[in-house]
């Protein structure tokens, strides 16, 4: 399950005119680009706070990239037994927060639904309607329930050709372990993006909030439609997740990559966009795809459970809707404002 961007990310944060000026670090990672802002104590260790960020970067797609084949997750993926295979603590964490997340959904956010992604033609880009029986069995396929935690250190599958893809939650993580790194070296002030996806804290150098800029839903636009103004400087991760960026039209209907894992079908709802605002970022990455995963009336009542303060945008024909959990209702740290209100 992919996620959307935010819009440009270099054109979105007003400039610090006052002392001190903030540290900038950015490049490629994860098949995105990456963006660290903060005002460091001592803005003579950004050439070693980059190296850092970089090494950690490295780190983690040597772990959980699933593009890679000697990473430690696709490592487990090739081993096509039902015996129990070391990882480390760091999938082992992200594979719990992320089976409770899917228990929570009832199984439309799955960490195993590679296999139906791939059906439908998204690996490649090319589209494939599969026939119900071809589905039903990639189904076969599917299930958190056919992967076992055995330790703190080892996964086990009960399926021997099962595929974990760790990248909904991933993203999200590295976001926060790069924020460590920061924090590490004394700032609490910034801003960490990993292809649209933030933890922010701090304000900036003059005492204004940082403001983001989200995008408006339409896949056929690219215009900003809300501002988040981060107002009081508590840390919180923004991560939006959507369907009008990736998507299939075949015979006058749209087909989303998002993939109930339950049915095995792109979802059919009207919900466009949803994004979670909550101080972990990996959890924050996870929650926002299993909320569009289920749509706005079902996600509204799992915010509302979960105390999840989220955003979610329904499209109905040309008109966009907005619904709001109980917990974004009341976030006093995160303003939400239209953008004609911050021209």
């Amino acid at each position: 399950m992919r996620k959307i961007f935010l819009l440009a990310f270099a054109g979105l944060l007003a400039s610090c005119t006052k002392t001190p000026e903030p540290i900038k670090i950015e490049g490629f990672a994860q098949g995105t680009t990456y963006h660290l802002t903060a005002l460091l104590p001592k803005p003579e260790d950004q050439a070693l706070v980059a190296k850092e960020v970089t090494d950690e970067l490295k780190r983690i797609d040597a772990s959980i990239s699933n593009y890679r084949k000697d990473s430690t997750i696709e490592l487990f993926n090739a081993q096509l037994d039902t015996e129990p295979h070391e990882v480390n603590e760091e999938i082992v964490k992200l594979v719990e927060q992320a089976r409770a997340i899917s228990k929570a959904s009832k199984g439309c956010y799955d960490l195993t639904i590679k296999p139906l992604f791939d059906l439908w033609g998204f690996k490649k880009n090319v589209f494939n309607l599969p026939s119900d029986e071809v589905l039903q069995q990639t189904l076969q396929l599917v299930g958190m329930d056919k992967l076992i935690t055995v330790d703190a250190t080892h996964l086990q599958k009960t399926l021997p050709n099962l595929r974990v893809d760790l990248s909904s939650i991933g993203q999200g993580y590295s976001v926060g372990r790069l924020a460590d790194i920061l924090e590490k070296h004394g700032a609490t002030s910034y801003i960490v993006e990993i292809g649209g996806e933030m933890k922010v804290r701090g304000k900036k150098a003059d005492g204004s909030p940082w403001r983001i800029a989200m995008e408006k839903p339409i896949s056929t636009e690219r215009k900003v439609e809300k501002v988040a103004i981060f107002a009081t400087g508590e840390p919180v991760s923004l991560m939006p997740s959507g369907t009008y960026h990736h998507y299939f039209d075949s015979n006058g209907k749209r087909f989303s990559h998002i993939l109930d894992g339950r049915t095995g079908k792109p979802i059919e709802h009207k919900t466009a966009m949803a994004s979670a605002f909550m101080a972990d970022p990996a959890l924050a990455d996870a929650w926002s795809t299993t909320l569009l995963c289920v749509g706005s009336d079902v996600g509204i009542q799992l915010a509302n459970e979960h105390g999840i303060a989220a955003l979610f945008v329904d499209q109905e024909g040309e008109q966009l809707i907005e619904k709001k959990s109980s917990a974004l209702e009341k976030l006093t740290s995160v303003k939400l404002e239209d953008a004609k209100q911050d021209q």
